[in-house]
């Protein structure tokens, strides 16, 4: 699923002579047979791809416990030791590293390039996979939405016949949404965030946007049932993206806007540098990525390790995806020093500008902790409630690496559950400013193309 280039709905069988999508209206579109179809298989489609997901981040999740919690306690630590981190993202980028030279697809995009990527064909699902799981498991700074949306592509498409595919790009590119769309909803817990996600990054309207949202918002909500309802029979844990303990809820007042606006700008600003940097690092990294992942992965680990070394607290917060580190915070912001917040954002920072230019996994997850531990450090200042600051790191870290607000301000909302509703006015502020700032960043700080060489007098 590419979110920056819309798909067009599908065409029509070839024995029906009729307009262009774009030129169609809604009824037309909808009376279509193979649009008719198209939402079958959508629906359909949500089952398997739902149940894939959550088989992949409860193995995930049972594999990230064993390695950073189990694994230790059997060596005789209380909590993994400093140095944990080292061996860890070295056998990740190993593994990542052999996947990208020896698979069908390298084991998906790179986080760097957005959260989604082109469709994923069937054949590269089983690399896609397998450096995810090492990714995630072994430490990188990343998510799982990454992976989940390209399991959720592939799973999908290997519902048509390849023949099927390449005669009609744009079913192939409507059904690989869709599948994304199933497999992302059961991570964010909502098909809302998938459906605002698409309206937001399809950039058209109408009827071919339409035609675009039915089907991936029937799959994303048969997916979230059925992801949810198996959860609940099976038990088994999946470490989803919630935060089930807040600070206490309070009134906004005129000093959370006036700290938060600026607060948000500074986050804005900071995701776009990290994600400029991280771009660099893909650079370097695709010259030679056997070797290169490697270290990246090994650099990612010193950094993790020079976190838990400089604060004495668990390598695991400054690891991994972050949304059980984020989950804590949130519940007791005013248990951590300042100085470990501040190493936290630093060291977490730049492990995550390196994993987004080598590694395999998501942008958003970690960026999330990174936004409100930002946040937190001046929950202090005067006037500035703690409720309203997580609100606007959450909403600006996630706008300023999505490039989406609504849809950063939609999964704030959510995550903040029955607080976020007094919170809409700082969120939507928030993420205003941080997206308008950190698109000002990227266009400053972007490669500029070579000045065309002067005339030639003669």
């Amino acid at each position: 699923m590419t979110l920056s280039t819309p798909p067009e709905p599908p065409p029509d069988p070839p024995d029906r002579a009729t307009p262009a999508p774009a030129t169609r209206g809604l009824p037309e579109v909808l009376r279509t047979p193979g649009y008719l179809r198209l939402l079958l298989v959508a629906a359909v489609v949500g089952v398997p791809i739902s149940l894939a997901a959550f088989g992949f981040v409860t193995l995930e999740h049972a594999m990230q416990n064993g390695l950073w919690q189990h694994l230790p306690h059997k060596m005789g630590y209380s909590v993994a030791p400093w140095w944990w981190p080292l061996p860890l993202l070295t056998v990740a980028g190993l593994v990542v590293a052999g996947v990208a030279a020896r698979l069908p697809g390298a084991g998906g995009h790179l986080p760097v390039n957005g959260l989604g990527g082109p469709p994923v064909l069937p054949s590269a699902l089983p690399g896609v996979v397998v450096a995810a799981l090492a990714c995630l498991s072994f430490g990188a700074v990343l998510g799982p939405e990454g992976p989940l949306m390209a399991i959720g592509s592939g799973l999908a498409l290997s519902a048509v016949r390849g023949a099927r595919r390449a005669a009609a790009p744009e079913m192939v590119a409507v059904l690989a949404a869709a599948g994304s769309a199933a497999a992302i909803a059961t991570v964010f817990g909502s098909p809302l965030v998938a459906a605002v996600l698409l309206i937001e990054a399809a950039g058209f309207g109408g009827p071919r946007l339409t035609a675009l949202i039915l089907p991936c918002l029937l799959a994303s909500g048969v997916g979230a049932v059925v992801f949810t309802g198996f959860g609940a029979w099976s038990g088994l844990a999946t470490g989803g993206l919630a935060l089930p303990s807040l600070p206490p809820s309070q009134s906004l007042r005129a000093g959370d806007f006036l700290w938060g606006v600026p607060l948000a700008a500074v986050i804005g600003c900071g995701v776009a540098l990290l994600m400029t940097l991280g771009r660099h690092v893909a650079d370097w990294t695709t010259r030679h990525p056997s070797r290169r992942i490697v270290m990246c992965a090994i650099v990612v680990g010193a950094l993790v390790a020079g976190y838990a070394a400089s604060t004495g607290r668990s390598p695991e917060e400054a690891a991994l995806s972050g949304q059980s580190t984020l989950a804590t915070l949130a519940a007791n912001p005013h248990s951590w020093a300042t100085s470990a917040l501040f190493m936290l954002v630093l060291c977490k920072g730049l492990a995550w500008c390196v994993s987004l230019g080598s590694l395999r996994g998501g942008p958003i997850f970690p960026v999330l902790l990174l936004g409100a531990a930002t946040a937190l450090l001046c929950q202090d200042l005067p006037g500035f409630g703690t409720l309203p600051g997580l609100a606007v790191g959450l909403a600006a870290a996630a706008s300023a690496t999505l490039r989406l607000p609504v849809s950063a301000t939609v999964l704030a909302v959510l995550l903040l559950g029955d607080h976020g509703t007094d919170q809409v006015p700082v969120l939507v502020v928030a993420s205003v400013v941080a997206f308008v700032v950190g698109e000002l960043a990227r266009a400053k700080w972007a490669p500029r193309p070579p000045a065309p060489a002067p005339a030639d007098p003669s």
